[in-house]
């Protein structure tokens, strides 16, 4: 014979939550209960529900009372053994139904992204690495993972390191290579820059340049933040002179266009294809090259395709970038 657990309003030893609580206060609070309420509508029997859940009636039973007092709304009418919804109790249970599902999608999602067959890895890289780097990296790595799926970032530096912080991103392929405490970071490779200048430039007959030697001409750069631009800065300081900065821009092939448009010069690194109009030359003084590290944030659990990605990077070392 089924027991009807009476749910008589008593009063609770929780304070009762007012119309003007604070969210973060009436989620916590009520967050546990809602499956409880969504299976006793469901079946209409508290008895039943608590039999398809596997609770304790008891514990069931306590939940409503207390989820009823917390809302100050009564959700069900007792009709001898079985329970009916509430016009209030109908209104709540579809928005519990959608909560549930969304909650019950969101675990599906995670744990999908976390196989190690078939997971999801977020990689940030800087956008000179777009065109021939990371699209050969992945391509080496999914030979031996090939369900692994990528959700590709291409930023400049410190913008990929505050995503990294803000959970966005696992890893991230950044230059110069960070140092930070909240962050580990590995060396992985070294890039030469060139000095590039117009076709039709008078230095452009040159191979080879001391960059001292570019003090008076106008440069090209990235905008203040992008890493290639602080390195290009401290390259001119160590040369003896400060940039003459004629345009600023946030892509190194753009730079490369303005170059070519006889705009100015610029320290860039090699070009994935050859671009007509313009000369590259080795800087002799002084050494003109930039580190490229991945990085990612310390003490963050790696799930399977984030470790094994990891690795498979950190195995490139020295050998990064395409010779």
């Amino acid at each position: 014979m089924a027991i009807i657990v009476p749910m008589v309003h008593q009063q609770s030893s929780q304070a009762r939550l007012s119309p003007s609580g604070d969210t973060e206060d009436i989620v916590a609070l009520l967050a546990p209960r809602l499956a409880h309420f969504a299976g006793v509508a469901r079946t209409e029997h508290v008895t039943r529900a608590a039999q398809e859940m596997n609770v304790p009636q008891s514990t069931l039973s306590r939940a409503l009372v207390r989820l009823e007092a917390d809302l100050g709304v009564d959700l069900f009418v007792r009709r001898g053994r079985t329970l009916a919804l509430t016009v209030a109790g109908r209104t709540f249970l579809g928005s519990v139904e959608r909560a549930l599902a969304e909650v019950e999608r969101a675990a599906d999602e995670v744990r999908a992204d976390a196989d190690p067959a078939t997971g999801k890895v977020a990689f940030g890289f800087l956008h000179t690495m777009g065109a021939e780097t990371v699209p050969g990296l992945l391509h080496a790595f999914r030979a031996d993972h090939p369900r692994v799926r990528f959700s590709l970032v291409q930023n400049y530096g410190e913008a990929m390191l505050e995503r990294l912080r803000a959970g966005e991103l696992d890893l991230c392929l950044t230059s110069p290579v960070p140092d930070a405490p909240d962050l580990v970071a590995r060396r992985l490779d070294e890039q030469k820059l060139r000095l590039v200048v117009p076709a039709d430039h008078s230095l452009a007959g040159r191979r080879r340049i001391r960059l001292a030697e570019a003090a008076d001409e106008a440069f090209v750069t990235l905008e203040p933040g992008y890493g290639l631009r602080r390195i290009t800065d401290d390259l001119c300081k160590e040369a003896g002179f400060r940039p003459r900065v004629a345009f600023e821009g946030e892509e190194a092939e753009t730079l490369r266009g303005l170059v070519a448009a006889g705009l100015g010069v610029a320290l860039l690194p090699p070009p994935a294809v050859p671009r007509p109009g313009v000369v590259e030359l080795t800087v002799t003084a002084p050494r003109a090259a930039r580190e490229i590290g991945v990085a990612w944030l310390a003490g963050r659990t790696d799930t399977p395709p984030v470790a094994a990605f990891k690795k498979f990077l950190l195995s490139r070392r020295g050998h990064l970038l395409p010779s």
